[in-house]
């Protein structure tokens, strides 16, 4: 990248737009032209660091103030607790400022590789926040576990039921009855509640895995986070938990099974990887492609394809969990629960290698933690 070439045509894009000798103060008017800008951070980027212009610094509810003017009128680019604006002194300004947001948004437009520039040599480092979202996946999981056993339990109470509905008559037929199985539903309901589970269960194992490993230690860049999102399921597993402890590789292994098994044959539309939904001629009729001998042992598996989802699987699910977050990645379960993001910094740092010791540490750090992020979303300087 040529910044010097895309510097000038960042300041040939922003025209008559150039920085003011104005102090701070109350400005203010909101303008209306100044609540359509574009994001906070790309025009703090391309005025204050791109194009030089004066940044006057933190003021209570405040983040940045950058005087700037337009055909002689004075405004202020501010982002206050409420949002980015222009704010003007005199609603006679509103006509300035409307072509103050014109250049802006020109010059962010030009500025656009300046922008991706920044953001590349930020991956590479560990100034970064990762997203929490464990607790959306979670909940997520938990709504279909729950109707699962919802069903499951109703169709156990109502297993001998049987409805009867007598049909209407007709010219050929004087009567007749249809008989249904409410527990017949029901069990389906229980198999399509708990594939969606089991689909919502890995899918947060994916993402929680990753920031269990960052609050290890083992993951400290943003290299490492994007290596981390696009490996394996079971990599993910191996960077969080421990395979050489026994009880944790059975639930590997497993757990890998069952994957295989559900996951995998649902994610592909349901005719997975190996056959499952495929039958060979012979003389005796259509004969599975996946053999009983060539299917797994494993006393969860679903037979030709999703034949029955019976409880071990859920069973198994429940007890990983309820393991995963025993012994030293306790303290994890607490920052991760808190919806907090991670922080690299904070591997780089020490801090959290220090929370993670005990469950009162990681939660004298996430409280500590949450009250400084609340002030900083305040702008409480």
């Amino acid at each position: 990248m040529d910044l010097a070439a895309l510097e000038a045509r960042a300041r040939k894009a922003v025209g008559a737009l150039a920085p003011a000798n104005a102090n701070t103060g109350f400005w203010g008017s909101r303008s209306n032209a100044g609540r359509s800008l574009p994001p906070y951070y790309l025009v703090y980027f391309l005025l204050v660091k791109l194009l030089r212009f004066k940044d006057l610094g933190r003021f209570e509810k405040v983040a940045f103030s950058i005087p700037v003017q337009i055909y002689g009128t004075v405004l202020m680019v501010e982002y206050r607790k409420f949002g980015l604006g222009i704010f003007i002194n005199d609603t006679a300004d509103e006509a300035a400022a409307g072509e103050a947001a014109k250049c802006i948004h020109a010059g962010v437009k030009v500025a656009q590789q300046y922008f991706d520039a920044l953001a590349d040599a930020a991956a590479k480092g560990s100034a970064l926040n990762v997203e929490n979202k464990a607790q959306e996946l979670f909940a997520r999981f938990f709504y279909f576990a729950d109707r699962y056993a919802e069903n499951s339990m109703e169709a156990e109470t109502k297993k001998n039921e049987r409805v009867e509905t007598e049909m209407p008559k007709s010219q050929d037929v004087l009567s007749a009855v249809m008989v249904t199985f409410p527990s017949y539903q029901l069990l389906n309901e229980a198999r399509w509640n708990a594939t969606a589970a089991i689909e919502a269960f890995y899918s947060w194992t994916e993402h929680v895995f990753i920031l269990a490993a960052i609050l290890q230690g083992k993951i400290s860049t943003g290299e490492d986070v994007a290596r981390a999102a696009g490996a394996e399921w079971k990599e993910k597993f191996k960077l969080a938990l421990d395979i050489y402890n026994p009880d944790t590789k059975q639930f590997y292994d497993r757990l890998t099974t069952l994957r295989n098994q559900v996951r995998n044959f649902v994610a592909h539309g349901a005719f997975g990887k190996n056959g499952q939904a495929l039958s060979f001629h012979s003389v005796v009729g259509a004969v599975p492609l996946l053999m009983p001998h060539r299917q797994s042992k494993e006393h969860f598996r679903f037979g030709n394809g999703v034949d029955f989802l019976p409880p071990e699987a859920m069973q198994l699910i429940h007890d990983f969990i309820a393991h995963m977050w025993s012994g030293d990645l306790s303290p994890a379960k607490i920052y991760i629960e808190s919806g907090l993001p991670l922080i690299l910094s904070h591997v780089c740092d020490g801090a959290y290698a220090q929370a993670m010791t005990s469950d009162k540490e990681m939660t004298d750090f996430t409280d500590h933690l949450s009250r400084m992020i609340d002030d900083a979303a305040n702008m409480d300087w």
